[in-house]
């Protein structure tokens, strides 16, 4: 999955308008056009599409945390050079405020069971010897999940 893949999700599963993504960046302090977004949501083969990187995409998801549980005092947290899939879990698991039996039914509403044992090894430090690298297949189905349960019928 690309990251504007994931951006794409994101804005489909939570219905954000184009000022309400722009809202989002800029609670993380984080200057973006109109156009831009636009660009960076734009199919790979239109001729203005745009990638957005990992510190790009890592400022939109904390933005989004800034955005639901309130922004921080003081110095805002940087955003990561290099985003796994692992953080972007963890960015969501804290904008969401969701706990590992909540990840876990997500899971479970895309059909794909997943143990609460397999949900904290990824959530773990890189170092620790249980943890798990959270692979494309398991991102693609937790943003299934999170738009069965957040996305408006």
């Amino acid at each position: 999955m690309t990251n504007n893949d994931i951006l794409k999700r994101l804005r489909f599963t939570f219905d954000f308008s184009d000022q309400e993504m722009i809202s989002i960046f800029d609670q993380a302090d984080y200057k973006v056009t109109r156009s831009l977004v636009t660009d960076w949501l734009k199919a790979e083969d239109h001729e203005e599409y745009k990638d957005i990187h990992d510190d790009q995409l890592a400022t939109f998801l904390n933005g989004l945390i800034n955005k639901n549980r309130g922004k921080k005092e003081g110095v805002q947290p940087t955003a990561e050079k290099v985003l796994e899939n692992n953080e972007i879990l963890k960015k969501l698991k804290i904008a969401l405020s969701l706990k590992t039996e909540d990840i876990v039914d997500i899971f479970n509403l895309a059909e794909k069971p997943i143990s609460p044992h397999e949900i904290t090894a990824f959530l773990r430090n890189p170092k620790q010897k249980q943890y798990r690298p959270f692979q494309e297949q398991y991102l693609r189905n937790f943003l299934n999940g999170l738009q069965i349960k957040y996305r408006k019928k």
